[in-house]
């Protein structure tokens, strides 16, 4: 069995400033989520959507949020433990807590901090037959990466902002773009929905109300899809890639059985240290739920920063927790690695 001082489960931007906030004050974390890489779900669905309000960012995309992110962690050097989900939380009678993952790796902490955004998630499914064959391939229900799609005959079946966000992201990309969506009731932003209907007067794309019936090979690949359209014609469309974004599901099947106390699939905390109902259990961002809560980034950061202290006095009973600051504070600027001018800190007083 694995050891660590703090388990951290979920690698979003909550989970990567949370093992930042405990590596300040000296205590080491392994982070676990069920996605390829870290930045859950803003890398998974929107990397390149703008965000406008992380504190001294005027505007930042969420992949740059998450990259500036992994780079301020890099000097604590967390283990990532990837694609690997967290099937079992144990508590230990002598307050250390056994976690299980889905790869079957067995981890003792001191501390746990679920830091996983709306639970581990998993995308919802075109269901047709014959569909598995194309999955990860042709088909893919996220965008690996823009350049995937360059020159291809790309069909995107959704309604809400990932499917237009994507469709008109990708339009300089792929050789032809259609969005395919059930009605003409899109679940998107207005700005959005007017800006792909301008491309489609504009010729740049094309958009269908109707419902993907069937897929069409040639030679083993995709080469069409058959889209029932709302006026009962079924009509066939070219498309070597098919990106079906119909949203994500979240799994929370592990959370009920816990042990942790929830209100509306939303773990409780206390305002004070962000702890659950299970000693050594911490939550932070959305995925906890207290009086006055809002989901926002840069709440969650507020969290992992109280949810550290806490930590830290937990692992050292009896002794204060003091507070430094990265500007002045020597032992700071050493986990950090960072040698400050002594000049300009003089200059600064």
């Amino acid at each position: 069995m694995k050891t660590c001082d703090v388990a951290i489960v979920g690698a979003g931007p909550c989970g990567l400033f949370q093992a930042f906030e405990l590596g300040l004050l000296g205590i080491s974390s392994v982070l676990f989520d069920a996605l390829p890489e870290p930045g859950g779900q803003c890398v998974r669905l929107y990397p390149d959507k703008p965000i406008y309000d992380i504190p001294a960012c005027p505007q930042i995309s969420a992949r740059g949020l998450v990259d500036n992110l992994l780079a301020q962690l890099a000097p604590f050097n967390p283990e990532f433990c990837l694609q690997q989900k967290v099937s079992q939380l144990l508590p230990q009678p002598d307050g250390d807590i056994v976690l299980r993952t889905s790869q079957g790796e067995s981890w003792l902490a001191k501390a746990v901090v679920i830091a996983s955004g709306a639970g581990a998630f998993e995308p919802i499914r075109l269901l047709l037959p014959g569909v598995e064959r194309h999955e990860d391939g042709q088909l893919r229900y996220a965008v690996p990466e823009r350049e995937h799609y360059r020159g291809k005959q790309l069909v995107v079946v959704g309604g809400g902002d990932s499917a237009l966000d994507w469709a008109l992201n990708l339009i300089p990309v792929a050789d032809s773009v259609t969005l395919v969506h059930r009605s003409e009731r899109l679940r998107a932003q207005p700005h959005s929905v007017q800006a792909m209907q301008q491309a489609c007067e504009q010729l740049d794309m094309q958009f269908l109300t109707g419902r993907i019936a069937g897929l069409v090979e040639q030679d083993g690949q995709l080469s069409e899809v058959k889209v029932q359209s709302t006026d009962g014609v079924t009509r066939r469309l070219a498309c070597d890639a098919l990106l079906v974004l119909f949203g994500l599901a979240p799994q929370i099947r592990e959370l009920r059985e816990w042990g942790l106390a929830l209100n509306q699939n939303l773990i409780q905390v206390d305002t004070e240290r962000f702890a659950t109902s299970v000693p050594g259990v911490y939550a932070v961002g959305d995925i906890n739920t207290y009086p006055g809560k809002q989901k926002l980034i840069l709440s969650g950061f507020h969290e992992a920063a109280l949810v550290a202290f806490a930590i830290k006095a937990q692992l050292n009973p009896g002794q204060p927790v003091q507070l430094q600051y990265t500007t002045t504070s020597p032992v700071m600027h050493q986990r950090l690695g960072v040698k400050p001018d002594i000049d300009d800190l003089l200059e600064g007083d």
